[in-house]
């Protein structure tokens, strides 16, 4: 059996909780999208 190396990476979907991001501003996720659209939508 092979051995498979697990490296941990740290990622972030969703910005920190202390930057505030407007609804209509771009999500600093990075996507592109609004906020709302994006990282902001409710669940």
């Amino acid at each position: 059996a092979k051995k498979t190396k697990v490296t941990k990476k740290k990622i972030t979907k969703k910005p920190e909780p202390e930057i505030k991001v407007g609804r209509n501003d771009p999500c600093p996720c990075g996507s592109g999208k609004k906020y709302k659209k994006c990282c902001g939508r409710s669940k």
